[in-house]
């Protein structure tokens, strides 16, 4: 058996996931599913079906309020298959597409047959499968400890508590089993720090969680890929900027970190400096936050996390190919170099087309939110972005909007999801090279 590089694998991953989204659409849609035993409108199933399966977190009713046990199994079955999913067809395409590449740069017999092996898929989806179920398991088990012990849930459920959490954490999905998310427990570092290391290991993305395990010891941070340090310097200064700038604008805000002493501000404001990446999950309530934080919020929530992964966004990758971009062109040099290697005009493009069609979507969503609904830009702005970047967080107006805007919201998130991952394999897949040029001519440029 082999995966083709030809044709176009990536209508392959939106059928697949369009299908998921289907069949959890038809369970959630059973009266076993609803606390009340009754059927659960269209509308809402598919919204939380998208919600899961492209793990973004977003909810228009309470998650434990509306949902049997049954329901939140399937929820969670749904966001496990989401993720594992997402990370294994990131992976595989992103092999699909450097093998495919390297055909036209290398003439040898090995590479001339446009194919992966068995043995590349099945070591990608094992890696991909291993390594979630064990930081699940781990998550899971300090989360139980927790929950039991601190809280007097009791083991079976205290279990339940701690797996679903897990799975929703690592995985970046931002579902939760409380009506308030993780606001109850907002400076509990046993609850709160194992989540935020699951998320981040989930948002850093399988090619470079693998790397890390094979160059753990490793001496020199130059045998780490291009990729790798990219994605870790950027993931990083992220991080660090939006832990940094939301924790110093909501200091002294009476409604969020206000009234949390200094340790637990650190703690709240390193969550909400993290959870933007996509994770979902919320301390805090986000719609008592300043404007200014909510924009900061906006900026991270749209770039995410890495490649190959669970998070969403354009991904911290594109970012930094265009701010090395930038810097190229501030300083006239013809070609954009990073860290001793050379990066093709073809990547540029990629990026750019990758960053400029989430811009469009991002406003054409706004647009017809602000159209649609008596909310201001802030509040509406915010929520694109979220269903956009697969983040989840949302200043509470999601359960207020009109069909026609959750079902916009539903295609935002389904986009945001799927878009960026088969948008850049489509691109690199369909480059050509020309037989010919034509004449150059330079427009003004700004």
């Amino acid at each position: 058996m082999m995966l083709p590089t030809h044709g176009h694998p990536a209508r392959v991953v939106v059928f697949g996931f369009a299908t998921v989204i289907l069949v959890g659409t038809v369970l959630l849609m059973l009266p076993v599913s609803a606390e009340n035993g009754q059927l659960t409108p269209w509308v809402t199933a598919v919204f939380t079906s998208t919600s899961a399966v492209c793990v973004t977190g977003l909810i228009v009713v309470d998650t434990p309020g509306h949902w049997s046990t049954f329901g939140e199994v399937v929820i969670m079955g749904l966001i496990q298959a989401g993720g594992l999913g997402i990370m294994t067809l990131a992976s595989l395409l992103g092999l699909v597409v450097s093998r495919r590449l390297r055909l036209r740069v290398q003439r040898s017999a090995q590479t001339e047959t446009k194919t992966l092996d068995l043995g590349e898929v099945r070591r990608v989806v094992l890696g991909v499968i291993s390594l979630s179920l064990i930081m699940e398991a781990a998550t899971a088990v300090v989360l139980t400890m927790r929950m039991v012990h601190a809280y007097g849930y009791s083991w079976a459920h205290g279990s339940y508590l701690g797996v679903f959490h897990a799975i929703s954490a690592f995985n970046n999905a931002g579902f939760a089993l409380y009506p308030d998310s993780l606001m109850r427990y907002a400076t509990d570092g046993w609850i709160c720090i194992p989540i935020v290391v699951a998320f981040v290991l989930g948002g850093l993305g399988f090619p470079v969680l693998f790397e890390i395990a094979r160059h753990l010891w490793a001496r020199g941070y130059r045998r780490w890929s291009l990729h790798a340090r990219i994605t870790l310097l950027g993931y990083g200064m992220f991080a660090l900027a939006g832990t940094v700038l939301i924790t110093g604008l909501e200091w002294s805000n009476p409604a969020t970190l206000g009234d949390f002493g200094t340790d637990g501000r650190l703690l709240v404001g390193m969550f909400h400096g993290l959870t933007p990446r996509t994770a979902g999950f919320n301390t805090l309530d986000v719609g008592e936050m300043h404007p200014a934080t909510l924009l900061v919020t906006d900026v991270l929530m749209f770039v995410g996390g890495g490649s190959a992964g669970t998070a969403g966004g354009i991904k911290v990758t594109t970012f930094a190919l265009l701010a090395f971009v930038i810097l190229a062109e501030a300083r006239g040099e013809p070609q954009v170099h990073i860290a001793g290697r050379r990066i093709s005009n073809e990547v540029v493009r990629q990026a750019l087309t990758v960053v400029l069609v989430g811009v469009a979507l991002v406003f054409l969503a706004t647009l017809v939110l602000l159209m649609l609904t008596p909310f201001g830009l802030d509040a509406v702005l915010f929520e694109s972005v979220s269903a956009f970047g697969t983040v989840g967080l949302s200043t509470g107006i999601t359960g207020e909007l009109p069909p026609l805007g959750e079902l916009l919201l539903v295609v935002l998130m389904f986009t945001g999801r799927l878009g960026p991952i088969t948008l850049a394999s489509a691109l690199a897949l369909r480059e050509r090279g020309r037989r010919y040029d034509l004449p150059e001519e330079r427009p003004i440029v700004g």
